[in-house]
């Protein structure tokens, strides 16, 4: 049985990037155990380490050696090896030669490999010692790493994230002396910068992590360190009364910056409140990296929590240090409030004129405009307030032009809404300022007000048909003005809020505000289908077939919500046991109708009915159009459907018993009529034929 060690290596670093430093362990880790399945290496378990001084990977019970392997190398067929007297030929003496085989014993080495007698030659080849392979496993890992911009130090040409300091590679205790990246690995490590700033001897792998957290002050796991880092600042927002609110990414970026957390508490005046708690929030998290706290109320409390590196011996003066870096970061963002609160967003406006949205569709200005007029036109579709909606769009993009926008970009929209209840407008208009700019990404909240849908819908549209109408249609990776991300927004909308809006009529008249493009109607279909095609990933993702969203998108229909009400209909229709042999059926009519030249109308001669077969077809057809018609004339599609699966049994029968392509025209071309009038019934819905999956 192999003998199985421990495996240590740590690659130590000046600070790795906060934001990148998950990726890059967990690529490390995912190659370097990746290149030792492709050696056969075993072992029983992996953890990884990171910190911002250290990448490292423990590997458990990794084997000694790498299995032995069984080789087999065929050669030629015998009757090609061997001439007729017996004799090896050159062929075969070549087989010989390349596997230092003695010529003579040839014969010893005939086997069948199913087909024929070859040559065949077969051996051991000894396992590589683990030792002898690490060195080229590391270097492969690290050259891999997935890492945008490379550096150089010193007079080395070697190219990392960050400078290399040291080397730390351990076997069992065995210290494994390697030369990577120009460093001759050892077995030590450093510890903490200012608690433990010197050398620690790693005397075995599997005393890592305990010795840089006894003697060094590192945390060196990274979910442990993470967690620790939660419970802190989370006990802390507890003893302030209220409770820390802790976001993903900021808590793996802070994460990802210390070695030895401490949480600890700060305060800042209350004064500081009156200002918008987004931009006080963006000070502290997106500036310092502090985490907020709330009231039960969800209203931001007037503290704030840091992680420091180091347990000092007096945290107040920390703590002293950090209020005064912090006060002068609010004490901008109170002014930049105040300042820009003594001038109007409509009084903003004329300053947009000065900005330009895109070379060749004008100012944003202009662009505020065309969304204006759009967006009292949707206002009239679904009956909503015209004046709001306007109103909302003219003042939409003025607080680009303030203070506090220039200084915390990601006060865009949080700031229009504050500003625009200071300036007295109604809640709406203020409220539309934000959600104009929903939904930012995928999962977010949408518009809770119809201004703001109507004004979130109508900044979109101008937006697409603009570009694509000047010809900046997106491609492959290219996507500068987000189209992509702003077409699956409007879908969201449309579709979640259950507006029975059509697509083409919005694009229609989004198209009509660009004067430039009135009345273009190529360009109303390439957006409209463009958006349209955003759809099948999203249904995709929600697990509903290709077919499914083939046989609704037959019908080329434009309203979102219907298309995804009839897309439902369609996916629970086709769970059920009638469909497949239904969607056969279907796809058995298109073919034979295709086939067919003359004009086909649905309406049936009951006269011409003789087979038992097609009078039942033609009952049941009659029977189910009085059902359905009631329940497709509300967008009951589901309902309709799993009535119409009733006629399973009929239609099989139909096509058992009945000849369609009779000798006698006028029977022919009832029958086709009946077939006609069941492919109607079901096109009501979708295309079910393109349900039958193409092999």
């Amino acid at each position: 049985m192999t003998n199985t060690h421990d495996l240590l290596i740590e690659i130590g670093t000046e600070e790795l990037p906060p934001k990148a430093l998950k990726t890059l362990s967990n690529a490390f880790t995912d190659s370097v155990t990746s290149q030792l399945g492709d050696q056969a290496l075993t072992f029983s378990k992996v953890k990884s380490f990171a910190t911002p001084r250290r990448l490292a990977i423990l590997l458990s019970d990794l084997a000694e050696t790498s299995p032995d392997k069984e080789l087999e190398i065929w050669g030629p067929p015998v009757k090609v090896a061997f001439d007729d007297a017996g004799n090896a030929t050159n062929a075969a003496l070549a087989f010989a030669k390349k596997n230092n085989i003695n010529a003579d014993n040839l014969s010893q080495h005939i086997d069948n490999d199913g087909k024929q007698d070859k040559l065949c030659y077969r051996s051991t080849a000894k396992g590589s010692d683990t030792k002898n392979l690490i060195a080229g496993i590391i270097d492969t890992a690290l050259q891999s790493l997935p890492i945008a911009k490379r550096m150089r130090w010193g007079s080395s040409r070697t190219e990392f994230v960050r400078p290399i300091q040291w080397l730390a590679i351990v076997f069992g205790e065995e210290v494994i002396h390697e030369t990577i990246f120009e460093l001759r690995s050892s077995n030590v490590s450093k510890g903490h910068r200012f608690h433990c700033n010197r050398e620690l001897c790693i005397t075995s792998a599997s005393s890592y992590e305990s010795i840089l957290r006894e003697q060094g002050k590192v945390i060196a796991d990274y979910d442990l360190r993470q967690q620790m880092i939660r419970d802190q600042i989370t006990a802390i927002g507890l003893s302030l009364g209220g409770h820390t609110v802790i976001s993903d990414d900021l808590l793996d970026e802070v994460s990802s910056l210390v070695e030895w957390p401490v949480a600890l508490a700060g305060s800042f005046e209350e004064r500081f409140l009156k200002v918008p708690p987004e931009a006080l929030i963006s000070s502290m998290k997106e500036h310092q990296k502090y985490f907020h706290v709330v009231d039960s109320n969800e209203k931001l409390m007037p503290h704030f929590i840091t992680v420091s590196n180091i347990e000092s011996r007096d945290p107040q003066k920390v703590i002293d240090g950090n209020e005064r870096v912090i006060r002068p970061r609010l004490s901008d963002a109170a002014f930049f409030y105040e300042t820009d609160c003594k001038t109007s967003l409509e009084q903003r406006r004329e300053k947009l004129r000065t900005i330009v949205f895109q070379d060749k569709l004008g100012t944003i200005y202009d662009k505020t405009c065309r969304v204006s007029s759009l967006s009292a036109d949707i206002a009239e579709l679904l009956n909503a307030d015209k004046n709001n909606a306007r109103r909302a769009a003219e003042l939409s993009k003025s607080d680009l032009v303030t203070e506090m926008v220039l200084e915390f970009d990601d006060m865009q929209g949080i700031a229009g809404y504050y500003y625009a209840q200071n300036d007295g407008e109604v809640n709406d208009v203020a409220l539309a300022m934000n959600e104009q700019y929903m939904p930012r990404f995928a999962g977010d909240n949408l518009p809770s007000t119809m201004t703001g849908t109507i004004l979130a819908l109508a900044d979109r549209l101008d937006t697409i048909t603009g570009i694509f109408g000047i010809g900046q249609i997106p491609t492959g990776s290219k996507d500068p003005f987000a189209l992509r991300r702003a077409s699956l927004g409007i879908l969201r909308i449309i579709v979640e809020k259950n507006l029975t809006l059509d697509l083409k009529t919005l694009v229609d008249l989004a198209i009509e505000k660009h004067d430039k493009f009135a009345g273009n109607t190529k360009l109303s279909e390439t957006v409209v289908n463009y958006i349209l095609d955003r759809l099948r990933a999203g249904y995709e993702d929600q697990g509903i077939s290709a077919e499914v969203f083939l046989a609704v998108n037959a019908k080329q229909l434009s309203s979102p919500l219907d298309i995804d009400h009839r897309i439902k209909a369609v996916q629970t229709f086709n769970k059920l046991p009638e469909a497949g042999a239904l969607a056969a059926a279907n796809k058995r009519v298109s073919n034979i109708l295709a086939k067919v030249d003359e004009q086909i109308v649905a309406e049936i001669n009951s006269d011409l009915l003789q087979e038992a077969a097609e009078v039942t077809l033609a009952q049941q057809l009659s029977l189910q159009k009085e059902k359905v018609e009631p329940l497709f004339a509300v967008a009951d599609y589901e309902g309709g459907l799993k009535s119409l699966a009733a006629l399973q049994t009929a239609v099989d029968d139909f096509f058992d018993q009945v000849m369609v392509n009779s000798e006698d025209d006028a029977l022919r071309k009832n029958r086709l009529s009946l077939l006609k009038q069941l492919q109607s019934l079901f096109l009501e819905v979708a295309d079910i034929s393109l349900l039958v999956v193409s092999k």
